[in-house]
């Protein structure tokens, strides 16, 4: 067996997932001195990087090996698919070299022709049984993409913007489209968010800007919540960029009382967002169904919800503000928990900032009868405006109705405006331990008295104590009476059994 030279080829195009890719040296330029000393394998590839049929024919014929490898595990095929010289290749397949042999970054010929656009390159090893890098869906897209006919496309995922050229910099959420299964799914309509710049150099907005859809789909086997987003969200690269900063921050959000985001689609279109599904749907019709809630499932339902904002605001190095809490963006779990939905179609905003509104927002936007009244007054915001929300979400759990429920969509921010609060008409007693001194710290006019998730989990966590220790001390008396008549019905089947013995 012939020795492996220590040597680099480096004239001419590189591998396609080298690190230091260049365009190499100018091959045509490139003289060698003493190329007939040179090792005949590395010569070789020189010929394949030039173009030469006659040197390789005579190389070849002399014994060469085809499928010598450089120090890089380059071969001759490799250097001439990304030339793109096909005669050479076919000389090359001809002599026995290897269709898909890999580099050490695991680049093969086909994988460097779809890198370097060589079509004819690309159908010539297909044609000798290459096979796409399959591992790599952005490469795998760009391959088809590249080797249907010129003149009529076969079917395929068009490019998304967020598509990239290199099988490399698919990023590590991305879940191919093709396994999603859409058989028998369900389309919802739900209002989708999309981030766009903000003129502040450091706060990043996500922004509502149409009505999207929200799929219930299956993946690898589980049923999934899948949102589509349209192209028209991503119209410069300013959002690209922004919406790629969003996904990768909710792939680092993990919180059993948020919802899990599970990848999404972003190589082709229409981009989608993946997330578990929920079955038992959300708090709205849970809430429209049941009416006023016990004090003790509400506010165990309160710390829930305030356990995942909590966990959103703290989030590093940016606390992320929902701004759009409300029943219907809670869900309920199998295991009796809520989980906080569409915090990543939130706004992110530096812990030394305040998100200043550029506009008002339309009432489409949102429904107004949650939002905090320095939202719609314009006014620079920060987390506590979910604080507030978090409030009526509460208030509306004990009293079973929705906040202002007697007023139109469009009066309910006027009255926050004004300072004016949802009545509290439920029984004092459904307001015990604090409960309404609570709420009312959550809403209060200013925003710096609202106080914070963490110390609202305190505050619950020692109602909840308080409640259900009286729960216990209601349930123990009933027991014991349970319990002592069962013990004086078996005391008198016994006595009525030993009377009629006696008898006998």
């Amino acid at each position: 067996m012939e020795s492996v030279p220590p040597i680099r080829f480096t004239l001419g195009r590189q591998s396609s997932m080298a690190p230091d890719r260049g365009s190499g040296s100018d091959s045509e330029d490139e003289e060698i001195d003493g190329l007939d000393a040179i090792d005949p394998r590395v010569r070789l590839m020189f010929f394949s990087s030039e173009g030469n049929l006659d040197g390789i024919k005579e190389l070849l014929d002399s014994g060469t090996d085809v499928n010598f490898k450089d120090i890089d595990n380059r071969t001759a095929l490799h250097v001439a698919a990304c030339q793109g010289f096909c005669d050479v290749a076919e000389l090359l397949l001809e002599g026995g070299a290897e269709v898909d042999p890999k580099d050490r970054w695991g680049s093969t010929p086909l994988a460097d022709a779809i890198h370097y656009k060589n079509y004819d390159m690309i159908k010539l090893l297909e044609k000798h049984g290459a096979k796409p890098l399959v591992s790599s869906y952005a490469c795998c897209v760009l391959y088809k993409l590249l080797t249907v006919s010129y003149n009529s496309l076969s079917f395929m995922p068009p490019m998304a913007p967020m598509h990239v050229k290199n099988a490399r910099e698919v990023p590590e959420y991305e879940i191919a489209a093709e396994e999603l299964d859409f058989t028998d799914s369900v389309d919802i309509t739900k209002a989708i968010i999309a981030v766009v710049p903000s003129p502040l150099s450091n706060i990043l907005l996500l922004r509502s800007l149409l009505v999207g859809t929200f799929t219930i789909a299956s993946w690898r086997g589980t049923k999934v919540a899948v949102k589509k987003l349209g192209d028209e969200l991503f119209t410069d690269k300013d959002k690209v960029r922004a919406f790629r900063d969003e996904l990768e921050l909710l792939q680092k959000i993990r919180h059993p009382n948020v919802v899990q985001f599970l990848g999404a689609v972003t190589q082709s279109s229409p981009m989608m967002i993946v997330t578990e599904y929920l079955p038992k749907g959300d708090l709205r019709p849970y809430l429209k169904r049941k009416g006023a809630l016990k004090p003790f499932t509400a506010v165990k339902y309160a710390m829930d919800i305030a356990r995942g904002m909590n966990y959103l605001h703290e989030n590093k190095p940016e606390p992320i503000i929902h701004r759009d809490l409300e029943p219907s963006n809670i869900l309920r779990a199998d295991s009796g928990h809520l989980k906080v939905a569409d915090f990543g179609i939130s706004e992110l905003v530096k812990v030394t900032e305040k998100v200043k509104k550029e506009k008002l927002m339309s009432y489409s936007d949102t429904t107004w009868r949650y939002v905090a009244p320095e939202v719609f007054r314009n006014e620079d915001y920060d987390t506590k405006v979910d604080v507030f929300s978090f409030a009526l979400i509460l208030q509306e759990m004990i009293e079973g109705c929705q906040p202002f429920f007697m007023m139109s969509e469009d009066e309910v921010p006027k009255a926050y405006v004004a300072n004016q609060r949802p009545p509290f008409n439920a029984p004092s007693k459904c307001y015990a331990h604090g409960l309404k001194e609570l709420i009312e710290e959550c809403w209060h006019e200013n925003p710096e008295e609202r106080p914070t998730f963490r110390k609202i989990i305190t505050r619950l966590e020692s109602t909840y104590y308080s409640i259900n220790r009286r729960r216990r001390w209601k349930v123990r008396p009933l027991r014991w009476f349970q319990k002592m008549e069962m013990m004086w019905k078996k005391e008198d089947s016994e006595r009525s059994s030993r009377d009629r013995s006696s008898h006998i």
